[in-house]
Protein backbone atom coordinates (compact mmCIF):
# COMPACT_ATOMS: atom_id res chain seq x y z
CA UNK A 1 0.00 0.00 0.00
CA UNK A 2 1.59 3.32 -1.04
CA UNK A 3 2.09 5.94 1.61
CA UNK A 4 0.45 9.35 1.44
CA UNK A 5 3.89 10.94 1.02
CA UNK A 6 4.62 8.84 -2.08
CA UNK A 7 1.17 9.56 -3.52
CA UNK A 8 1.81 13.29 -3.01
CA UNK A 9 5.21 12.97 -4.70
CA UNK A 10 3.63 11.20 -7.68
CA UNK A 11 0.93 13.89 -7.96
CA UNK A 12 3.57 16.65 -7.73
CA UNK A 13 5.76 14.95 -10.33
CA UNK A 14 2.74 14.41 -12.61
CA UNK A 15 1.97 18.14 -12.46
CA UNK A 16 5.58 19.00 -13.26
CA UNK A 17 5.61 16.62 -16.24
CA UNK A 18 2.38 18.10 -17.60
CA UNK A 19 3.74 21.67 -17.36
CA UNK A 20 7.25 20.85 -18.59
CA UNK A 21 8.40 21.93 -22.03
CA UNK A 22 11.62 19.89 -21.77
CA UNK A 23 12.75 17.13 -19.42
CA UNK A 24 16.38 15.98 -19.47
CA UNK A 25 17.55 12.83 -17.72
CA UNK A 26 21.00 13.17 -16.15
CA UNK A 27 23.51 10.89 -14.47
CA UNK A 28 24.61 12.52 -11.24
CA UNK A 29 26.31 9.65 -9.40
CA UNK A 30 29.80 10.59 -8.33
CA UNK A 31 29.14 14.32 -7.99
CA UNK A 32 30.13 15.82 -4.67
CA UNK A 33 27.59 17.79 -2.67
CA UNK A 34 29.29 21.01 -3.74
CA UNK A 35 29.18 19.99 -7.42
CA UNK A 36 25.50 19.05 -7.09
CA UNK A 37 24.74 22.43 -5.49
CA UNK A 38 26.62 24.15 -8.33
CA UNK A 39 24.61 22.11 -10.87
CA UNK A 40 21.32 23.12 -9.26
CA UNK A 41 22.33 26.79 -8.99
CA UNK A 42 23.59 27.12 -12.57
CA UNK A 43 20.59 25.37 -14.08
CA UNK A 44 18.16 27.31 -11.85
CA UNK A 45 19.71 30.55 -13.15
CA UNK A 46 18.81 29.35 -16.65
CA UNK A 47 15.22 28.56 -15.66
CA UNK A 48 15.76 24.81 -15.28
CA UNK A 49 14.84 22.91 -12.14
CA UNK A 50 16.83 19.86 -11.00
CA UNK A 51 15.03 17.07 -9.14
CA UNK A 52 16.43 13.75 -7.98
CA UNK A 53 13.63 11.24 -8.48
CA UNK A 54 12.82 7.63 -7.82
CA UNK A 55 12.29 5.74 -11.07
CA UNK A 56 9.20 3.90 -9.83
CA UNK A 57 7.52 7.16 -8.80
CA UNK A 58 8.46 8.72 -12.14
CA UNK A 59 6.97 5.75 -14.00
CA UNK A 60 3.68 6.18 -12.11
CA UNK A 61 3.64 9.96 -12.66
CA UNK A 62 4.50 9.63 -16.37
CA UNK A 63 1.73 7.08 -16.84
CA UNK A 64 -0.79 9.34 -15.06
CA UNK A 65 0.35 12.33 -17.14
CA UNK A 66 -0.17 10.34 -20.34
CA UNK A 67 3.56 10.38 -21.18
CA UNK A 68 4.73 6.78 -20.62
CA UNK A 69 7.58 7.23 -23.15
CA UNK A 70 9.30 9.48 -20.60
CA UNK A 71 10.51 6.40 -18.75
CA UNK A 72 12.65 5.55 -21.80
CA UNK A 73 15.28 8.11 -20.74
CA UNK A 74 15.48 6.94 -17.12
CA UNK A 75 17.95 4.30 -16.02
CA UNK A 76 19.47 3.89 -12.58
CA UNK A 77 19.73 6.82 -10.16
CA UNK A 78 18.42 9.83 -12.03
CA UNK A 79 18.23 13.58 -11.65
CA UNK A 80 15.77 15.29 -13.96
CA UNK A 81 16.40 18.75 -15.34
CA UNK A 82 12.90 20.15 -15.91
CA UNK A 83 12.20 23.31 -17.89
CA UNK A 84 8.85 25.08 -18.03
CA UNK A 85 9.75 27.94 -20.40
CA UNK A 86 11.47 28.00 -23.76
CA UNK A 87 12.70 24.45 -24.48
CA UNK A 88 15.52 25.62 -26.74
CA UNK A 89 16.93 27.98 -24.14
CA UNK A 90 16.66 25.22 -21.52
CA UNK A 91 18.52 22.80 -23.81
CA UNK A 92 21.24 25.44 -24.22
CA UNK A 93 21.56 25.78 -20.43
CA UNK A 94 21.84 22.00 -19.89
CA UNK A 95 24.28 21.36 -22.74
CA UNK A 96 26.26 24.44 -21.69
CA UNK A 97 26.65 23.00 -18.20
CA UNK A 98 27.50 19.59 -19.69
CA UNK A 99 30.51 21.01 -21.55
CA UNK A 100 32.28 22.09 -18.36
CA UNK A 101 30.71 19.57 -15.98
CA UNK A 102 32.68 17.22 -13.74
CA UNK A 103 33.39 13.82 -15.32
CA UNK A 104 30.70 11.76 -13.56
CA UNK A 105 27.91 14.08 -14.79
CA UNK A 106 26.23 13.04 -18.02
CA UNK A 107 23.04 13.43 -19.98
CA UNK A 108 21.12 10.28 -20.92
CA UNK A 109 18.45 11.87 -23.05
CA UNK A 110 15.60 14.30 -23.19
CA UNK A 111 11.86 14.35 -23.54
CA UNK A 112 9.94 17.06 -25.37
CA UNK A 113 6.37 17.14 -26.68
CA UNK A 114 5.88 13.41 -26.19
CA UNK A 115 9.12 12.47 -27.97
CA UNK A 116 12.28 10.95 -26.51
CA UNK A 117 15.42 12.85 -27.57
CA UNK A 118 18.96 11.49 -27.70
CA UNK A 119 21.94 13.55 -26.58
CA UNK A 120 22.72 14.34 -30.24
CA UNK A 121 19.14 15.54 -30.80
CA UNK A 122 19.49 17.79 -27.74
CA UNK A 123 22.66 19.24 -29.22
CA UNK A 124 20.84 19.83 -32.52
CA UNK A 125 18.04 21.55 -30.61
CA UNK A 126 20.61 24.01 -29.26
CA UNK A 127 21.46 25.09 -32.82
CA UNK A 128 17.94 26.41 -33.42
CA UNK A 129 17.87 30.20 -33.14
CA UNK A 130 16.04 31.74 -30.16
CA UNK A 131 12.28 32.27 -30.40
CA UNK A 132 12.42 36.04 -31.13
CA UNK A 133 14.83 35.42 -34.01
CA UNK A 134 12.60 32.67 -35.44
CA UNK A 135 9.56 34.94 -35.21
CA UNK A 136 11.47 37.72 -36.98
CA UNK A 137 12.53 35.31 -39.73
CA UNK A 138 8.96 34.09 -40.24
CA UNK A 139 7.58 37.63 -40.29
CA UNK A 140 10.25 38.60 -42.81
CA UNK A 141 9.25 35.69 -45.01
CA UNK A 142 5.60 36.72 -44.77
CA UNK A 143 6.33 40.40 -45.36
CA UNK A 144 8.22 39.94 -48.63
CA UNK A 145 5.34 38.46 -50.69
CA UNK A 146 2.87 40.84 -49.07
CA UNK A 147 5.00 43.85 -49.99
CA UNK A 148 5.13 42.62 -53.60
CA UNK A 149 1.36 42.13 -53.62
CA UNK A 150 0.76 45.63 -52.26
CA UNK A 151 3.09 47.08 -54.89
CA UNK A 152 1.20 45.13 -57.58
CA UNK A 153 -2.12 46.52 -56.36
CA UNK A 154 -0.67 50.00 -56.01
CA UNK A 155 0.78 50.19 -59.56
CA UNK A 156 -2.50 50.81 -61.46
CA UNK A 157 -3.56 53.47 -58.94
CA UNK A 158 -0.19 55.16 -59.20
CA UNK A 159 -0.39 55.14 -63.02
CA UNK A 160 -3.94 56.56 -62.93
CA UNK A 161 -2.80 59.27 -60.53
CA UNK A 162 0.13 60.19 -62.79
CA UNK A 163 -2.19 60.29 -65.83
CA UNK A 164 -4.66 62.57 -64.05
CA UNK A 165 -1.83 64.84 -62.88
CA UNK A 166 -0.54 65.09 -66.46
CA UNK A 167 -4.00 65.93 -67.73
CA UNK A 168 -4.52 68.51 -64.99
CA UNK A 169 -1.19 70.13 -65.73
CA UNK A 170 -2.19 70.46 -69.42
CA UNK A 171 -5.68 71.80 -68.60
CA UNK A 172 -4.74 75.50 -68.14
CA UNK A 173 -2.97 75.52 -71.52
CA UNK A 174 -5.94 73.87 -73.20
CA UNK A 175 -8.36 76.38 -71.63
CA UNK A 176 -6.22 79.31 -72.79
CA UNK A 177 -5.97 77.86 -76.31
CA UNK A 178 -9.73 77.32 -76.50
CA UNK A 179 -10.37 80.84 -75.14
CA UNK A 180 -8.05 82.28 -77.78
CA UNK A 181 -9.82 80.24 -80.45
CA UNK A 182 -13.22 81.49 -79.30
CA UNK A 183 -12.02 85.11 -79.29
CA UNK A 184 -10.66 84.81 -82.80
CA UNK A 185 -14.06 83.76 -83.94
CA UNK A 186 -15.18 81.45 -86.68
Amino acid sequence: MPTQKKMDEVADLKGRIERATLVVSTEYRGLTVKEMQDLRRRLREGGVEVRVIKNTLLALAAEQAGQPALTGIVEGPTALAIAYGDAIEAAKVVTGYLQGAPVPFGVRGGFMEGQVLTLNQLRELVRIPPRPVLIALILGQLRSPLAGFVALLDAPLRELSLLLQALLSELPGLIEARAAQLEAGP
